[in-house]
């Protein structure tokens, strides 16, 4: 058990506690609970690019308080040993968050802002998610993770999706050794489901994204002398959203929205859920001095 205790000059006494639990059958077997509270001063510019950016006027509405949150997290840890490789693991986590004064920016009520204010209301977080790790005695070895989410925010009794949060997403990394060309094959990639993004009125760009993987591949030399050579492919298969990601490209400070423009649609660069670059070639040394 803890109680962490904070002083900041424009909050005032703030108290996080947390409470942690561990049972262990025998080293193979692990289960944890851990539950507790966070406190957190928002700071919007540095994490919310996109109010930066584009024509949008930033729009804080009040002082802002500084987000509190409950979380409770259960976690399963299992190791395998058997013979054919030489180490699989399991892990699985149930958690929950529960948000009070969480600062969203909010791109929906005026097209030409970007409000800040802290929420009148609560907002959570909650999921699942799963990670597999295999090592094989070949020199292969397999991690692969999977997350299911549900991310929301409860306002004047209204329940509404967070932007930008995939409801399902997945990870992967499969690597192997060859050890006769002393080479080593490095596969990576993510996999996202449809998340929710910011459209004006009338636009015609889709309210969700579609699902997309994202696949990177790596080969790396290394030498005695403590150099290695790699040579990568980032976006392997060159996806990229099809949409017309930033609206009105072509007329960022709003100077042509009555040319050909029925619906009086405004420069807008805060939809973008993917990479804007297809397949990128990196050639590079990394030298460790021992």
């Amino acid at each position: 058990m803890g109680l962490r205790y904070d002083y900041n000059s424009a909050h005032g006494n703030i108290f996080t506690p947390r409470a942690s639990w561990k049972w262990a059958s025998d080293p193979q077997n692990i289960l944890r609970l851990t539950a507790g509270s966070g406190y957190r001063v928002a700071n919007i510019f540095t994490e919310d690019h996109a109010a930066l950016t584009g024509a949008r006027e930033v729009v804080i509405t009040e002082d802002l308080l500084p987000e509190r949150s409950w979380n409770a997290n259960l976690n399963f840890v299992r190791k395998f040993f058997p013979k054919r490789a030489g180490f699989i693991g399991l892990d699985a986590s149930l958690f929950f968050t529960y948000f009070s004064n969480q600062i969203l920016p909010d791109f929906n009520t005026d097209p030409n802002k970007i409000i800040f204010a802290n929420l009148d209301g609560h907002g959570i977080s909650t999921g699942l998610s799963l990670n597999l790790d295999f090592n094989f005695l070949n020199g292969l070895k397999i991690i692969a993770g999977a997350t299911a989410m549900d991310v929301y925010r409860v306002e004047d009794g209204q329940r509404m999706q967070q932007l930008f949060a995939p409801p399902f997403s997945g990870t992967w990394t499969v690597s192997y050794q060859v050890p006769k060309w002393k080479l080593n094959i490095d596969y990576t990639g993510n996999l996202n489901s449809p998340m929710h993004l910011p459209v004006l009125p009338m636009d015609p760009r889709s309210a969700q994204s579609p699902w997309f993987a994202i696949h990177n591949l790596q080969f790396t030399r290394p030498f005695d002398s403590g150099i290695e050579i790699y040579l990568g492919i980032k976006n392997l298969f060159g996806f990229y959203p099809r949409e017309e990601v930033i609206l009105r490209a072509f007329d960022p400070f709003d100077k042509q929205i009555d040319v050909n423009n029925p619906h009086g649609l405004t420069f807008d660069p805060n939809y973008n859920y993917a990479p804007m670059q297809r397949q990128r070639l990196l050639l590079g040394m990394r030298w460790t001095m021992r």
